[in-house]
């Protein structure tokens, strides 16, 4: 795992993001959702794993509801210790905008018998399927590379569980006003 194109796109002097040091939870793997209010807003999905964050940015945040096959776009991978970051990144960094956390929690396998390396080799097949537990989302989902597309292009797809919903989801339903209205102000000021 290398989080050498994570450093070389940001400068740490000016930003409080965490630096490049690879790491592992102690107990079971974490996962986190980032809403990421930048030049456009989206969440970013990062999923732990062999010390890194894997991490996919998703346009219109993730979904509950099975019918909802959400575009996530493979980005490069993230310390650990980004789970926790929130803020925001100053204007002339790549990234500027606000962030906040979504949801977090742990995740799982969804098949038997696989581990964190089974998972890796299920990531670079472009078929990953976990158990997510978190505070909002929760249940089974997949994460599927396009066929025939560039190595970065992915839907995460929610499976239809005990956690489903049939209505339309959206996330940014279930963020506070207070975190929405600094990144409208954050984008009003930089535009």
């Amino acid at each position: 795992m290398s989080l050498k194109k994570y450093s070389e796109k940001r400068n740490f002097e000016e930003t409080s993001e965490p630096k490049a040091e690879i790491k592992k939870s102690t107990k079971k793997l974490r996962f986190v959702v980032q809403r990421h209010h930048a030049s456009r807003l989206h969440y970013d999905f990062r999923l732990e794993m062999d010390g890194v964050l894997k991490s996919w940015a998703i346009p219109k945040g993730p979904s509950l509801n099975p019918s909802d096959k959400r575009l996530a776009m493979m980005v490069e991978d993230h310390p650990y210790d980004y789970r926790t970051f929130e803020g925001t990144i100053p204007e002339g960094n790549y990234g500027a905008g606000t962030v906040s956390v979504f949801d977090e929690g742990t995740y799982e396998p969804l098949r038997e018998n696989v581990d964190e390396k089974g998972l890796l080799k299920e990531l670079k097949q472009g078929d990953l399927k976990f158990i997510l537990h978190g505070n909002i989302l929760k249940g089974e989902f997949a994460l599927v590379r396009f066929k025939n597309a560039e190595d970065n292009s992915w839907l995460l797809i929610k499976h239809k569980d005990d956690h489903a919903v049939t209505q339309k989801f959206d996330s940014e339903n279930l963020v506070p006003e207070a975190i929405k209205k600094k990144g409208i102000e954050w984008k009003k000021a930089h535009q």
